[in-house]
Parts: C-alpha cells; sequence; structure tokens
C-alpha cells in the first residue's frame, strides 16, 4: 500500500515529501465522499474485520481494497496468518448488531459493553444509549453505575438510558448531574429532568435545575438558524409546561424548513393537549403537501382523525403510512388496530402475522396478536403469541394472562383452530 507510512504530524504524507510527483491522489487507498461533494482517498482504517462481514454483513477494511474478493476469501487469509482468535479487537459488533435486528439478546449483549471497562468509551456510550428501549431493573443497575463514570460520553450516555424511566425514578439518579463539570452532561441531564412538574422538584436542587435549564435554553439558542435545534428547545419548552414557547419553537423550525416534518407532528401533538384538534389537523395536512411521501405526517394524520371519530379517514391516512414505510412496526401496528376496530378482523391478524414475520421481537404486535386470537376464541393462538412475549418480557401480568389462556384451553370446549 502506498500510505502505508502515514501522517507526520502537521506536514504532508511522508512519501510526498519523499517524491513531490507522489501525491494523495495517486494513492491506492479507497476513495471516499465526505460532506457530498469533496472526494478523498481514505489514508486511515480500522483493524480488519471480515469475520463481522461473514456475520453481520459489515463493511471492512480487507474488501474495500479487494472489492473483487468477498469477505469468506479476506477472513480465511488473516485466519492463516494470524490464528483464528481476533484478541478482543473491535467486540460490539454483535451487542449493536442485536440492538438494530431486534434480537432478544440485545440487553445482554449491550449491558456486557457497557459494563466493560476495557472498551473504548465512545462505545460503551453507544451501548448505554441503544439500552433505552430495554429498561430493566438490569439496565437501571448499568446506568446508576455509568452516572459516576470519569468520562463524560459515558455519563451522557447513561443519561440516554433513562430516556423511558418513570418521571418519579428521575430525580434522585439524575439530578446530581445538574453540576457536573461538563456542559454536555449538565444540559442532557436538564432535558431529561424537565418531565418532573416543577412541584416535584426538590427546594434544594431547583436553583441548580433552573441554572442547567438556562444553559439548555442557550445551547440550543446557538444554533438558531437550524430547525433541529427550534425542535429540540420546543420540545424542552413543552416538557416545562411553557406550551406558548413551545408553540413557537415548532412554528419557527417549520418556517426555516417546511419539509421538516418532526417540527409539524410534535406541534400537532401539542396542540392537541391544548385541545386544538383542527388546528393540528391543518399544520398536518401543509406539511403533507410539502413531504406527501413522509409516513411520519400521514400516520400522525391517521392518529388525530381517528381522535375526531373520522374512522374512514383516518383508516386512509393509516393505511399510507404502512405503504410508504411497511417495515416500521409502529405504523402496521396501529393500522392493524384500526382494522380490527370496525370488524376487519381477518385483514388486521394477516397484517399483524407479516409484522411479525419482520419484527419477530416487537411486543405490541405480539399484544395485538395475543388479544386478538383470544377475542376471536383462538385461545392456542393466543398462548402461544403470549409465551413469546413472555420472553421479552417476563411481566407479572402476563404470567396471569397465560395461566388464564392455559386454563381455558385445558376446557373440553377450548377452541384449538388456530384462526
Amino acid at each position: 500500500c502506498h500510505a502505508s507510512d502515514t501522517y507526520a504530524a502537521g506536514s504532508h504524507h511522508r512519501h510526498e515529501r519523499a517524491d513531490p510527483q507522489l501525491t494523495c491522489a495517486s494513492c491506492h487507498m479507497p476513495q471516499r465522499t465526505y460532506m457530498v461533494v469533496d472526494p478523498r482517498h481514505d489514508h486511515g482504517f480500522r483493524v480488519p474485520r471480515p469475520d463481522l462481514s461473514q456475520k453481520l454483513g459489515t463493511s471492512n477494511a480487507c474488501n474495500d481494497c479487494h472489492a473483487d474478493k468477498t469477505p469468506d476469501w479476506a477472513a480465511s487469509a488473516i485466519e492463516r496468518w494470524h490464528g483464528p482468535h481476533r484478541k478482543g479487537l473491535q467486540t460490539w459488533g454483535d451487542a449493536f448488531h442485536a440492538a438494530w435486528s431486534g434480537s432478544t439478546d440485545a440487553a445482554r449483549l449491550l449491558g456486557a459493553i457497557a459494563s466493560d471497562r476495557n472498551v473504548p468509551s465512545i462505545a460503551r456510550a453507544s451501548a448505554l444509549a441503544e439500552l433505552a428501549p430495554f429498561l430493566s431493573p438490569a439496565t437501571l443497575t448499568f446506568a446508576r453505575t455509568a452516572l459516576g463514570d470519569l468520562d463524560p460520553m459515558v455519563r451522557i450516555g447513561a443519561l440516554d438510558v433513562l430516556d423511558n424511566a418513570p418521571p418519579t425514578q428521575l430525580w434522585p439518579l439524575v439530578s446530581p448531574l445538574l453540576a457536573d463539570a461538563v456542559l454536555g452532561v449538565r444540559v442532557r441531564a436538564a432535558a431529561l429532568l424537565a418531565v418532573v412538574p416543577a412541584a416535584n422538584r426538590p427546594p434544594a436542587d431547583r436553583e441548580r435545575f433552573d441554572r442547567a435549564a438556562d444553559e439548555f435554553v442557550a445551547a440550543q439558542r446557538l444554533n438558531a438558524d437550524r430547525p433541529e435545534a427550534r425542535l429540540t428547545l420546543g420540545n424542552f419548552f413543552a416538557r416545562v409546561g411553557r406550551s406558548g414557547e413551545a408553540e413557537a419553537e415548532y412554528k419557527a423550525a417549520l418556517k426555516l424548513s417546511p419539509q421538516f416534518s418532526p417540527a409539524a407532528v410534535n406541534l400537532a401533538d401539542l396542540l392537541r393537549r391544548l385541545d386544538r384538534d383542527a388546528e393540528g389537523e391543518a399544520v398536518l395536512r401543509a406539511a403533507i403537501t410539502a413531504s406527501p411521501r413522509d409516513a411520519s405526517l400521514h400516520h400522525a394524520l391517521g392518529l388525530a382523525l381517528t381522535r375526531q371519530k373520522r374512522t374512514d379517514a383516518s383508516l386512509a391516512e393509516l393505511r399510507r403510512a404502512n405503504e410508504l414505510e411497511p417495515d416500521r412496526a409502529r405504523y402496521a401496528y396501529v393500522y392493524a388496530v384500526g382494522l380490527h376496530s370496525i370488524g376487519r378482523r381477518d385483514d388486521a391478524m394477516a397484517l399483524l402475522k407479516r409484522t411479525l414475520a419482520r419484527h419477530p421481537t416487537d411486543r405490541d404486535t405480539l399484544m395485538a396478536l395475543t388479544t386478538f386470537s383470544r377475542d376471536a376464541g383462538d385461545t392456542a393462538g393466543a398462548l402461544t403469541y403470549a409465551k413469546r412475549l413472555q420472553q421479552l418480557s417476563p411481566e407479572a401480568q402476563l404470567a396471569r394472562l397465560i395461566e388464564d389462556l392455559q386454563q381455558q384451553a385445558a376446557k373440553p370446549n377450548a377452541s384449538g383452530s388456530g384462526r
């Protein structure tokens, strides 16, 4: 490789200094395009892991250059040279793949990464952030430990874990970080604690929260020319009950970018909470005009129309959202519930089963299949889905449901049709 002798600090590459005619453009390193318009030869790459490419479908440095070869070829070559074990290099791929593919092992694998101090901090912080959907006593333990980590990235990752924690549990865990030495940690803590009602904030901590909240607002104001910052600020104001300011920020985001659908969705939701659903509908319809293929807008409009009891129109919007993003389990689930509510039970069950095939660990889909099967008299089918759900969420309520279904299945007239 022409670039094997790379980077002398603060200067050109050594091979360029040795021969001014040999420039980066003549390197054989793979070319990548940065910032959409800047094609460059990449002179850095990670330790090659073609074995992970075989297993997870990731890219690897070997096949970046040897594009005519397969990952199997590269993995076999590395194994011949260095043996079958990779000596701990980049061990976190399995965990993130499990999280992104909905594997039942995701929480366990992510927890192992998050708690391993030999793993780089950025990987530990990312693993913590990915644990947010898997809230449990175990993940709370990971978060509690990581909140005291020396690296601020890990502390922020620990705060991310708590995104779905009940507000009643947040203050004792998070409030100490309102006085953290790092601004990024303080403002993340303030954003998280904004869901705690002002009356429930201990008087001794209120001044620290107010200071950190002011810092959060100032940080977003620095990027006020970006719709993302206006959305973030709007969400913060909505959480602390400053509805007028939240509405203004959402509208400012949409003025900056009418195609920025998250601002429209959040504005419509704020208007719903203010009993202004008709205005929310108008916001969503205007956004759909700007972005007609944005599934999130159709989904939100479908929900708004459902609240107004405009069933046919709402189902049309929910169907459109599902058509635009058929791999989004949430959209399919909500549309299926709508179909079931108007008596189209077979269509609802067929959609849920297709969704389950794509997302075998989606809890909403499994619960709907359990409930709809039970209501249709298919006790055996309901029991099968409930047991699958229990593997994901071993809750007492599910145990009672399974017990009831087992008792029904044991009766002489219990249905086993599997409809």
